[in-house]
């Protein structure tokens, strides 16, 4: 879809679906180098974008990502239904997780999805409501 000269890819991305995990990802990493974002964009991307992902099959019961692109600016936003973060801070601690025993026997949940989804953005911003769930926007900029 087209808007206003920006590109929108939506995705619906299910918890607990690990068989369909980083898929969206994957396709929007596949998008953009078909229209020939620069590669160390496109890493930073890949990889903050795959992280979300998995915190959303993680922990939320399902979430929508959007993907907006311009020709100066990607804003990939995750809004989840899920249990929310308690504390934001603390989640951003590297090594911190609330991963259950099940999750770290899959491999995941280090504590490093937050951290690393804020290092490779250029700019991040989470809000959370226990209960209801969270939203994430990290956006990227083409134009330096």
């Amino acid at each position: 879809m087209i808007e206003n000269d920006v590109l929108i890819q939506e995705y619906s991305i299910k918890g607990w679906d690990f068989s369909r995990a980083g898929e969206a990802s994957c396709e929007i990493k596949d998008s953009l180098k078909q229209i020939g974002i620069p590669q160390d964009v496109l890493r930073r991307i890949a990889i903050a974008t795959y992280e979300a992902e998995m915190n959303v099959v993680m922990y939320a019961k399902s979430a929508t990502l959007r993907c907006e692109i311009s020709p100066e600016l990607i804003i990939i936003t995750f809004d989840d239904k899920g249990p929310g973060i308690e504390n934001i801070e603390l989640a951003l601690k590297p090594g911190y997780s609330t991963a259950t025993p099940e999750i770290r026997e899959m491999g995941f949940g280090a504590g490093m999805g937050l951290p690393n989804i804020k290092q490779n953005a250029d700019s991040f911003n989470i809000s959370s409501v226990v209960g209801k769930g969270t939203k994430l926007e990290m956006r990227f900029n083409l134009t330096h």
